[in-house]
């Protein structure tokens, strides 16, 4: 499972049981975040999420600004209700790349607005996915540092993982 986190709405998506294809499933309101933690815990029992895979919204330099943070934090407490494991994943663009396959698609801009927290939940699984496959078949992996170690903020963008 995977997760757009923003202010207002959370983007859900989820791969098929094999982890080879992505698809935008809901988005949950985020008008508080008791409510959407409840929500999304209702959604991970119900699925039986082994992982989740946390769009994290990095500045374009990579740092991790005020935003990131509230996300960290949001998926702090999303693992200790569920007791799954979170992965964050660099999510950077990857709102107006959902918005971009959107407009090529001809999607009208009313149903843009409702399913593009989705579309962008989707894309940050394809890239996990991705990711996960080249792993497997010890293949260079995106983004990945030669010593495979955290970046100078703590970024460890070959395991997509805070803090090593």
């Amino acid at each position: 499972m995977a997760l757009d986190v923003g202010e207002k709405r959370i983007g859900v998506a989820f791969s098929d049981p094999l982890g080879v294809i992505a698809q935008g499933r809901t988005v949950v309101s985020r008008t508080s975040d008791q409510a959407a933690l409840a929500q999304l815990a209702d959604l991970i029992r119900r699925e039986k999420v082994r992982e989740v895979v946390v769009g994290l919204p990095l500045n374009m330099n990579g740092s991790r600004g005020p935003k990131a943070r509230e996300v960290e934090e949001f998926a702090a407490q999303l693992g200790r209700a569920c007791a799954v494991p979170i992965t964050f994943w660099d999510e950077r663009l990857s709102t107006v790349e959902a918005e971009r396959r959107l407009l090529e698609a001809d999607v009208s801009r009313a149903r843009r607005r409702r399913v593009a927290d989705q579309v962008a939940a989707a894309l940050i699984l394809e890239g996990y996915l991705a990711r996960q496959r080249a792993s497997r078949a010890g293949l260079p992996q995106e983004g990945q540092r030669k010593e495979m170690g955290a970046d100078e903020d703590g970024w460890d963008r070959g395991r997509g993982r805070a803090g090593g």
